[in-house]
């Protein structure tokens, strides 16, 4: 059996499907990455996921149970680390592992095992004794990363785990997710709005975008769709009749029109660019950006969506 496994999930806020239709099957120690930009509809997955939300429609399976019918067995069996974490900033780092530990039924002894392997786990150090108001970013999500695996769960779910943190920091963090993943077996739901993140550490992703499923496989599979290269071409004078043009290029595979964006699919880029801008000048078309730069997920985004990715930081910058 997956360790999670969804059947047409479904939720909606009145008349605003959030979740519509969802099929997702993750299995036994994968980690598995859930990527859209802010509003797809990721978050609400989880909260249905973590049995925090019922569905509107549907069910899923998580570690075996429904969360509809039997959502206390879910809990028990899964940690969650989410988007907001909720830290009291006047306890300690170890007071709040041992709280967790006795919500779940730790024994004492059990409990402060537990607790000393998590401060290493998470690479949290003398700092667990300090109050968590002292804490930065980083520090806090790892601290709270520690308190959903108090338990030692089946599965984590982790919901944007670092929005909002310096690159040093979110390194830090995603060695911590290889890790329990590796050394623990964790099985590991992710969502994030950053692609890098789905890249570098999902098994397999889902790119998530109006609350339906675009596109899914390995990071390796799903840029393979839009070729090995991509030249990625932006003019106002994009036609029918110039993708046809450039589609007679030699060594180009696919050419993808999207509004004024073209993307421009070939095996060997470097040797392709050439030949795409000659036959662009001889069209007579006025080029505002031309870019070379092998398949990544912002491509496969743009292919099955029709938009460019966009996260919380890219669209605060622009």
């Amino acid at each position: 059996m997956p360790a999670i496994a969804t059947q047409a999930l479904s939720r909606r806020f009145g008349e605003f499907t959030a979740v519509d239709s969802l099929d997702v099957s993750v299995e036994e120690g994968e980690i598995y990455g859930f990527l859209g930009p802010n509003g797809a509809g990721k978050s609400t997955t989880v909260r249905m996921l973590v049995t925090l939300l019922k569905p509107t429609s549907g069910d899923a399976t998580v570690a075996g149970s429904s969360v509809t019918d039997h959502p206390g067995d879910v809990r028990l069996r899964i940690g969650a680390a989410l988007q907001s974490t909720a830290l009291d900033p006047n306890q300690t780092g170890r007071e709040l592992l041992a709280l967790q530990a006795r919500l779940y039924g730790l024994g004492r002894g059990r409990a402060r095992r537990r607790i000393d392997e998590l401060v290493e786990l998470v690479d949290i150090g003398d700092a667990v004794d300090a109050r968590i108001s002292t804490y930065s970013g980083g520090m806090r999500r790892r601290i709270d990363l520690a308190a959903a695996l108090v338990h030692s769960p089946e599965i984590l779910f982790l919901d944007e785990p670092t929005t909002g943190l310096d690159p040093l920091s979110r390194a830090r963090v995603w060695e911590e997710v290889r890790r329990l993943n590796a050394e623990a077996g964790v099985t590991v739901f992710l969502t994030t709005q950053y692609l890098e993140e789905a890249d570098r550490l999902a098994d397999r992703v889902a790119i998530i975008d109006r609350g339906r499923i675009a596109a899914e496989g390995t990071p390796v599979e799903l840029k393979r769709t839009v070729g090995t290269d991509v030249i990625l071409v932006r003019t106002p004078a994009a036609d029918d009749a110039l993708v046809r043009r450039l589609q007679e290029i030699p060594g180009v595979d696919r050419v993808d029109r999207h509004g004024h964006d073209l993307t421009i699919a070939a095996q060997d880029g470097s040797r392709a660019v050439g030949p795409v801008a000659v036959a662009l000048h001889q069209a007579g078309v006025d080029v505002e950006e031309l870019v070379l730069r092998t398949a990544s997920l912002d491509d496969v985004f743009l292919e099955v969506t029709g938009t460019r990715f966009a996260s919380d930081d890219e669209e605060q910058e622009s």
